[in-house]
């Protein structure tokens, strides 16, 4: 499982509450699933850096996320 997202700082603290209850989720879904759950939901303060970090001078986070998600898959696999 990939989460793939952006969470934009605001002029509102929703910000904050946004980003925990996401990792949150996220964790409380790590702990049930039978597979791997990565999170790959990016929080940054504008649109400009989220756009840098999905694939131009930062990386690609949902590329790094999904060789993530193999590495675990044949991590599984062999153990």
């Amino acid at each position: 499982i990939i989460a793939l997202g952006a969470v934009i700082r605001g002029s509102t603290p929703h910000f904050d509450f946004v980003a925990g209850e996401c990792a949150k989720g996220l964790g409380v879904v790590g702990l049930n699933a039978p597979l791997p759950v990565i999170n790959g939901v990016l929080t940054t303060d504008s649109i400009e850096q989220a756009i840098e970090r999905s694939g131009t001078k930062a990386g690609n986070k949902g590329s790094e996320a999904a060789l993530t998600a193999l590495e675990m898959v044949n991590l599984l696999k062999a153990i």
